[in-house]
């Protein structure tokens, strides 16, 4: 009886636990489609607010000479090279 159980628990459950967690893990560590849509979203939403805090930084800075905006210099590559960055990686997935 005792090698019937030891059977069952090497040979089957063991393996089944396995299976059941590496199962898990897998479906755990993809993005879904509704989360890569989401991702999406909230990218075209970045661009389009940095676009509107350059735009009223350039019009408070041109109505009011004392005015200093946070970022000093408009349009700078160091605050766009993250956004080229993500459009490079867009247009790679896209193109696959």
């Amino acid at each position: 009886m005792e090698e019937v159980a030891l059977f069952g628990t090497l040979f089957i459950g063991l393996p089944w636990i396995i299976l059941h967690y590496v199962t898990k893990w897998k479906t755990a560590a993809t993005l879904t489609v509704g989360d890569e849509a989401m991702l999406e979203e909230l990218y075209q939403l970045a661009r389009r607010l940095d676009d509107r805090m350059d735009t009223v930084e350039r019009l408070v800075a041109a109505d009011n000479p004392d005015f200093s905006p946070t970022r000093l210099v408009h349009d700078r590559e160091v605050d766009n090279q993250p956004l080229r960055e993500l459009d490079r990686m867009i247009a790679r997935k896209g193109g696959k």
